[in-house]
């Protein structure tokens, strides 16, 4: 009998951690680190960071944003709570747009705020504006199928 392993990229270092997928809790320690996997919170990525989290086999849903948007202001608690509700099932993190012009150049942002969904390095949703939370949430599982 084989575990199912998956890979979680570390919220705080960045280090790829490989864990059994029924073992997926908010208690998971980073075995570089030693910091929680977990914190209920919306990740801020960068360009440097961006790759090792949307390249882990754990879901990865961003919010390509920028502080002087009004809908993404007006989403932002939305997303937050759905941090605090969807992990460890998926990773929520956040790219302003405004600092990191070339991610946003790389996914060709046109419109703020825009949702992706990764899975293993792919993208496999995406859309613009902001969602009310019931909406979100059934794009994110719709997306996940």
């Amino acid at each position: 009998m084989s575990e199912n392993l998956i890979t979680v990229s570390c919220p705080h270092c960045h280090r790829k951690n490989r864990m059994p997928a029924q073992r997926l809790t908010h208690d998971g320690k980073c075995g570089a680190c030693k910091q929680p996997l977990f914190e209920g919170a919306p990740l801020e990525l960068s360009n440097s960071s961006f790759s090792a989290h949307a390249s882990a086999d754990l879901p990865l849903v961003v919010d390509f944003w920028a502080p002087w948007c009004g809908p993404c202001r007006q989403f932002a608690p939305v997303f937050e709570a759905a941090a605090r509700s969807m992990e460890p099932a998926v990773r929520l993190a956040k790219v302003n747009t405004e600092v990191e012009q070339e991610l946003a150049q790389k996914f060709a942002i046109r419109s703020i705020p825009t949702l992706m969904i990764f899975k293993a390095g792919r993208e496999v949703a995406r859309v613009s504006g902001a969602l009310p939370p019931e909406q979100f949430r059934q794009w994110v599982a719709q997306s996940l199928r």
